[in-house]
């Protein structure tokens, strides 16, 4: 809640700002004509919330659709059904159901409201259903903005506090029992590390959760249906690695033991795809090179994670490879920071959101000029014939050359 209540005072301290004109630097030809650059609504638009953090995740891009001036079609997710019936509920008690609709349901409604024809769609969710999504949006021509996941891996250097490293895998790779987009679903240091690094993640992992099931504990968080409970677990069954840490488990009540798995290979069932559930997969790996190989060898990350004592492992780190965000020694902490875009790459998702980006995203960018019907004879030069005099002009007022130094040979 805090994260939208963060959103919203952005929009309205910024707002004024972010709906005025833009005046771009232009040729001297158009210095007269006024150009700028106008922020107007896309029109209506559709936002697919995610159930792992359905009201976040739901009302946080509503947040830019509304300071950007669209009408707005929502549709939180069916699996975190509570909050979509409280959305259902509020939302039209205090917002313009002339501006903004909340629609609940399943499969089918969400099929039926992705048959019509949207000006923007922003989707939240798995890529397999991004796929549809896009596929709807296709035939009406529909720019989708697409919220996915994947495997965000934490790279791990030498010759750095364990004890700190672990408490923010830790807490990054458990929140919401694991069931977080960005969360650090595997980790990679050199296999002289892995003891120790195990051995400060379960401290770290018993001070946060404890060392084991509690009744009416509620720290961890359980995992949102059985179906997930059983895919989360399945994964663990197939895994070659070693349970280093945790795996307890109780199925009538969907909890899982924060768990680390050692041993885990690229070929691993627990490398294989999104975790999604409380689970750390260690993989072995001998060089930083060796690392950034193995990112850049599987699809981009919507995170990338490095810790670090060395400034240039982690810049090597950070421009050699590509993902949706990257942080040096923490985790989670760029998804709350407003000036930052938040988003994916590749099968991660495609475009960006949060603050300014939101209201971004929503808006269509319109390139205005305002002539005046005088000063006719300025334009005598664009009209035919073209003599070599006019070319001249043309060329001095209004080709822009490169600035000196900017090829090395000037």
């Amino acid at each position: 809640v805090r994260v939208v209540y963060n959103e919203i005072t952005t929009a309205l301290n910024n707002l004024s700002s972010w709906t005025a004109p833009e005046f771009p630097s232009v040729p001297l030809i158009n210095k007269m004509d006024s150009p700028q650059i106008r922020s107007e609504p896309k029109g209506t638009v559709l936002i697919i919330g995610a159930w792992n953090y359905p009201f976040q995740l739901t009302i946080a891009p509503l947040v830019g659709a509304l300071a950007a001036g669209c009408c707005v079609v929502l549709k939180p997710s069916e699996l975190s059904e509570n909050t979509a019936m409280l959305i259902a509920e509020l939302l039209p008690k205090y917002l313009d159901t002339a501006a903004l609709s909340v629609v609940n349901g399943a499969v089918p409604e969400t099929t039926e409201v992705l048959a019509q024809h949207f000006d923007h769609i922003l989707y939240t969710g798995n890529s397999q259903v991004a796929r549809i999504v896009s596929a709807a949006a296709a035939k009406n021509l529909t720019p989708v903005t697409l919220e996915l996941g994947g495997k965000s891996p934490a790279i791990v250097d030498e010759n750095v506090d364990m004890s700190i490293v672990a408490r923010r895998i830790a807490w990054g790779a458990m929140m919401n029992c694991g069931q977080t987009c960005v969360r650090v679903d595997y980790v990679m240091v050199r296999a002289a590390q892995v003891d120790e690094l195990v051995a400060a993640l379960k401290v770290a992992l018993e001070e946060f959760y404890g060392a084991g099931y509690t009744d009416g504990d509620k720290r961890l968080g359980t995992i949102i249906n059985e179906r997930h409970y059983a895919r989360v677990c399945k994964l663990l069954d197939e895994t070659k690695g070693k349970v280093a840490v945790g795996g307890e488990r109780k199925p009538e009540v969907r909890y899982l033991q924060p768990t680390v798995v050692t041993g885990c290979k690229a070929d691993d069932s627990l490398m294989a795809g999104e975790i999604f559930g409380p689970i750390i997969p260690i993989m072995a790996v001998e060089s930083i090179d060796a690392m950034i190989e193995h990112v850049n060898a599987h699809d981009k990350p919507l995170a990338l994670y490095v810790f670090t004592n060395n400034d240039a492992v982690a810049e090597r780190v950070l421009s050699s490879t590509s993902s949706g965000g990257a942080l040096v020694n923490d985790v989670l902490m760029h998804c709350v920071v407003e000036g930052l875009p938040f988003g994916g790459i590749g099968e991660s998702g495609q475009g960006a959101y949060h603050g300014k980006f939101s209201f971004d995203m929503f808006s269509h960018k319109k390139a205005v000029m305002k002539k005046k019907l005088g000063m006719e004879g300025a334009n005598d030069l664009r009209y035919p014939p073209l003599t070599d005099k006019k070319l001249w002009w043309l060329k001095t007022l209004a080709v822009s050359e490169p600035k000196k130094g900017w090829f090395p040979f000037w």
